[in-house]
């Protein structure tokens, strides 16, 4: 897959915000009305005992969840832990992972957030502005925001409010499990994004995407 080069990666902290700030204009929130076939997980695992970490992206083809494609990539941690600025630490990592993908994914789902974010630019709407394709994010834990707790059932959703918005949805993807916060990355929208996570759960908490992912980073991180 190729990206854009939007800007560079050697930033200092008042020049990361900036970019968000300028960035953010530039996502678009929108249905997804095509036709969903392949679907690709992203995670990233740091390695325990050095500064190194690694990133998966994993390819599932639809209904089944059947994986067509993996890649992986690994290297050094260049930018400090700080919230709100974890695409400046794993964006790096994972567009190396994205660029030895031979498929092209429909949507892309990220393990973090999407527009759910103090500046409206978390990691999924960034690297959906950097590859230029749907993406959608969906975190185990809340960033910004708000949110009623959904009833104990799959498939339910509760709106996540910040400042007087509706940016995500709080969705319980297996019944009496705790809820995942999902939000659109870049071509996406809220109803849209939550339906297609919960296409893509297989009885787990996490949906498969990004689990199948997850597992990927770990194997490659403990080889």
């Amino acid at each position: 897959m190729k990206y854009h080069k939007l800007h560079s990666w050697n930033v200092t902290y008042e020049e990361s915000i900036k970019i968000q700030k300028d960035l953010s204009s530039k996502v678009i929130i929108q249905s997804f009305n095509s036709e969903l076939n392949l679907i690709a997980g992203a995670d990233v695992s740091y390695s325990k005992n050095s500064n190194l970490f690694f990133a998966g992206v994993v390819v599932l083809q639809l209904p089944n969840m059947d994986v067509i494609e993996e890649s992986t990539a690994q290297g050094e941690v260049n930018f400090p832990y700080i919230p709100g600025l974890l695409s400046f630490r794993e964006s790096p990592i994972l567009i190396k992972a994205f660029e030895n993908l031979s498929i092209t994914p429909d949507v892309v789902m990220i393990d973090g957030q999407g527009i759910a974010h103090p500046r409206g630019l978390g990691i999924a709407s960034h690297i959906g502005l950097l590859l230029d394709i749907p993406t959608i994010g969906c975190a185990k834990n809340i960033l910004v925001g708000r949110y009623d707790e959904p009833g104990i059932d799959a498939g339910n959703h509760s709106q996540i409010i910040f400042n007087g918005k509706t940016i995500g949805a709080a969705l319980r993807t297996k019944r009496n499990v705790s809820p995942v916060f999902i939000s659109p990355g870049h071509k996406m929208d809220i109803a849209s994004a939550t339906e297609v996570v919960m296409k893509t759960c297989r009885g787990y908490r996490i949906p498969e995407p990004t689990r199948q992912a997850h597992l990927l980073v770990n194997r490659v991180r403990t080889m």
